[in-house]
């Protein structure tokens, strides 16, 4: 079997794994464990703290300097609510298409490493698999493993995140962080607003503050920053509040996201709400002490930024043969988490994101094809 043949095989047996971030992923880790193992690679697991999920690293090749780190979420988002008109867990071919969750977000990047293992075990330079979980919650679980993989494996010449790219050199992100808020009011009839206090209202307030600075960061956008958009961008994803029409709400809910280009301090631009926060819940102790509003922050993860990765940069032209000026991507990866660490990064993976998140989710495959074409050359690069 060729390894472009095993690559699309191995795809089809990680969508079969229902890797949806708020289940469990061990079942794929074991299997890349007993795969990389019938060719003699020892794998590492980093766990999450329940024991339901872990990140996997291993080094393909002798445990030298100067090799290369390929790096992939294992995770998917859900599928529930979405239009799909196959099943979803089942690879499927249509139209020079590979279609299933994960297919371009990002579990054929990963096939596309895990098949070219017979060839980086032989290599005079190492390639170092990272596999994480729960990226598309906030990349929440890549630091664990990126700071043991820092503190054992031998300095990498640089890390390549496979995030769908359309084969494109990606030298920069935004950098992302998620906030839960939750608004304790006090149940009444909603006809005596004065003996109650409604968290859907308070909550309003508080949504109606971000729209605000939402606003104001769109208007305050630099005018080329290789971003699109340029600005930093703030939306809220979720909400919940309330039981009936005719009570004032005893909670209401909401989740919002801000992702910032490099450039830009999330802490600073949050300021204005924060200040609504502490006074809102000043007035409403004031008068039920029980009320109140919290605000936690449920991930976070830095921007990627060129700094430091002219020499991956060049590297990688050798391994696509593209010759275009590195890009920008709105969307936040772990790729600055791995800068972070001391690691030259680039994101450079088949697919496009456009096609990610979305029913009957599909790379071309064409792109994975190139995928196998960029694994092929870094194989040679490093024999």
């Amino acid at each position: 079997m060729t390894d472009s043949a095993s690559a699309r095989s191995i795809l089809e047996t990680l969508v079969g794994f229902d890797t949806t971030s708020a289940r469990s992923n061990l079942a794929l880790i074991e299997w890349v464990e007993a795969y990389l193992g019938e060719h003699g690679v020892t794998a590492t697991r980093v766990p999450d703290a329940t024991g339901k999920k872990a990140n996997l690293f291993a080094t393909c090749g002798p445990a030298v300097e100067g090799g290369v780190i390929l790096s992939g979420h294992s995770d998917v988002v859900p599928v529930e609510g979405q239009d799909w008109t196959s099943d979803p867990w089942v690879l499927r071919e249509d139209s020079g298409k590979l279609f299933g969750r994960g297919t371009c977000d990002m579990k054929g990047f990963i096939a596309l490493a895990l098949a070219y293992v017979p060839r980086f075990v032989g290599g005079s330079k190492p390639v170092h698999l990272a596999i994480s979980y729960d990226e598309e919650v906030g990349c929440k679980g890549a630091p664990a493993m990126i700071e043991r993989m820092a503190a054992t494996i031998p300095p990498p010449r640089l890390a390549v995140i496979g995030e769908p790219s359309s084969m494109r050199i990606i030298t920069g992100h935004k950098g992302i962080s998620v906030f839960e808020v939750n608004v304790r009011g006090h149940e009444a009839h909603s006809s005596l607003v004065d003996h109650g206090i409604s968290a859907n209202m308070v909550a309003v307030q508080l949504m109606t503050k971000l729209d605000r600075i939402a606003g104001d960061l769109r208007q305050s956008a630099p005018v080329d920053n290789g971003f699109d958009p340029p600005q930093a961008t703030l939306t809220i994803g979720e909400m919940q509040g309330g039981t009936a029409a005719n009570i004032l709400a005893g909670h209401a809910r909401f989740v919002f996201d801000l992702r910032c280009p490099p450039d830009i301090d999330g802490s600073a631009a949050l300021k204005p709400f924060r200040e609504l926060c502490a006074s809102l819940d000043a007035q409403m102790k004031a008068r039920f002490p029980a009320t109140g509003i919290t605000v936690e922050q449920l991930a976070s993860a830095p921007p990627m930024t060129a700094q430091g990765s002219d020499d991956a940069v060049a590297f990688v032209r050798t391994l696509t043969g593209e010759n275009a000026p590195p890009a920008h991507v709105a969307y936040a990866a772990e790729g600055g988490q791995f800068q972070q660490a001391g690691f030259p990064t680039v994101i450079c993976g088949p697919g496009s994101i456009e096609q990610a998140h979305q029913p009957d989710e599909w790379i071309a495959i064409d792109q994975f094809e190139q995928g196998a074409r960029f694994m092929e050359r870094l194989a040679d690069a490093l024999s």
